[in-house]
């Protein structure tokens, strides 16, 4: 009898205990229809259907009802949209469907997938999440964030009040950093910094000074460190890398990117586009056993580089910024680890002494010939903004969704890399879009520093004359160059 009621109660606890580890999930769905008034500073107004995806007040917008206001506006823009792509052209006027700046006909939540739809802006592709779904009409509309849509039409949009959205079309695409801490924004991203690389001025850094896991934005030292054995005449851009079984085994696994078989020739050339574009764990694997031999010796010289450039708060555990497991009886998980201000000085002094490292980075694609393989670079600005010229993306459960920009401006009399650090995101399109606001955010901060040189003012931003003459010496050879 003692043995039937222990097996019972057993029994029970088990299906409680496996009760209680399903996931529970309310009716509702994931996009919530709402509605905003949205007005503009030409006086028209309207209500325009909203989504909110997931949570309240992660709101996404009609693109329809926000065109139909803007029709008559220097701000306006034709739509084409299909099941699955966007054709977004400025300047044109928009063709009403006559359904634009209505209520929701029912509360039936449509449960519509948030994804990266195809998006043209004046037949050019960008890079922004969306929504899309069918109308009762049979046409289609585009559900998007109204940041995403104020950096594509370059307007001011302000939230004066709850349900309320302003578009300043007089007014070109604004950002507060600080404003944006204030309200909270990065509370859910782990670090944040953007400045000029030329001159080491930063205009804005949030926990920057705290270590966090970088995931694959690592390569860029194991690539700094290939740049340097190349200019030691230790390899060269063309010379043919034997692929290990490492390596392979590497390629074969669940991070793997490119296949890469043991025996196979590559070269040096092609395993920094692989490391840089598709971020190819594997062939930064490959270039850190051809440099040093073995993985464990580059990683000595990944770290002895790190104190040569006083980056204070870094370690390397291996050259690609996956997750590495201890041979200890209870293994440790350990993952490359950087503050975003050593971030900031690693990529200004890549710039600085490899600026080359940009004709790879600032590539969309390109083929690997011995390969017979076309890659795509994975940073999502290099299509939403021509100023980006790089550098790295990186993503694992620990470090978050990480990524690394460059933007190249000039003053006039040379050119500035800027950088936008964003460590530590949900999720890739948070990434994109954080990343978004601060690439913005540095190229208006450097141009006001531009005008208020030029207008007589005190100079306050990265139109400055470099602090130093090693830095100035260089730019100005890095200019005539480019020029």
């Amino acid at each position: 009898m003692k043995t039937i009621l222990q097996k019972t109660v057993s029994m029970i606890l088990s299906v409680i205990l496996i009760c209680s580890l399903l996931p529970i999930r309310a009716d509702a769905g994931f996009e919530i229809p709402g509605s905003c008034r949205v007005e503009t500073d030409t006086g028209d107004a309207g209500t325009v259907k909203t989504l909110d995806y997931a949570y309240d007040n992660n709101t996404y917008f009609s693109l329809r009802d926000i065109a139909m206001l803007l029709k008559d506006t220097d701000k306006s823009f034709s739509l084409d949209i299909t099941g699955n792509s966007v054709l977004l052209n400025q300047g044109n006027v928009y063709a009403s469907l006559g359904v634009e700046n209505t209520l929701w006909e029912d509360s039936e939540n449509p449960n519509i997938a948030l994804r990266r739809n195809e998006f043209k802006v004046d037949e050019k592709t960008v890079f922004y999440y969306t929504l899309i779904m069918q109308l009762p009409s049979g046409d289609y509309d585009c559900f998007m964030m109204a940041a995403d849509l104020a950096m594509i039409l370059d307007v001011n949009i302000t939230v004066p009040e709850a349900g309320i959205l302003q578009i300043h079309t007089q007014e070109t695409f604004d950002i507060s950093p600080a404003a944006l801490e204030e309200d909270g924004y990065f509370y859910g991203v782990n670090s944040v910094l953007t400045g000029d690389a030329a001159t080491g001025e930063i205009y804005y850094q949030y926990q920057a000074d705290m270590s966090y896991p970088i995931a694959s934005t690592s390569k860029l030292m194991t690539c700094l460190l290939t740049m340097d054995a190349i200019s030691a005449g230790q390899i060269s851009l063309d010379e043919q890398v034997t692929v290990s079984d490492g390596v392979q085994a590497l390629a074969d696994s669940d991070d793997g990117v490119i296949p890469l078989k043991a025996g196979d020739q590559i070269t040096v050339q092609e395993l920094l586009v692989g490391a840089l574009l598709p971020s190819s764990n594997e062939c930064a694997l490959c270039l850190a056993e051809s440099i040093a031999g073995s993985e464990e010796a580059f990683v000595q010289m990944l770290n002895q580089k790190a104190q040569e450039l006083g980056l204070s708060q870094t370690i390397f555990y291996n050259s690609n910024g996956l997750p590495i497991y201890t041979e200890d009886f209870v293994p440790a998980k350990l993952q490359n680890s950087m503050s975003a201000e050593d971030m900031f000085r690693l990529v200004s002094y890549l710039l600085k002494v490899y600026p080359q490292i940009t004709d790879i980075t600032s590539m969309e694609e390109a083929a690997l010939e011995s390969l017979d393989l076309e890659v795509k670079n994975t940073n999502p600005l290099l299509r939403n903004l021509p100023e980006v010229t790089g550098l790295k993306t990186g993503t694992t459960n620990k470090a978050g969704a990480c990524l690394v920009t460059s933007l190249t401006a000039d003053s006039g009399s040379m050119e500035h890399d800027l950088v936008v650090i964003v460590l530590g995101t949900e999720d890739s399109i948070e990434r994109s879009r954080v990343s978004g606001l601060l690439a913005r955010y540095a190229l208006n901060t450097f141009e006001a520093g531009i005008e208020s040189t030029e207008s007589g003012g005190s100079v306050l931003h990265s139109g400055n004359l470099p602090i130093h003459a090693e830095a100035a010496v260089d730019q100005i050879i890095r200019t005539a160059r480019k020029r």
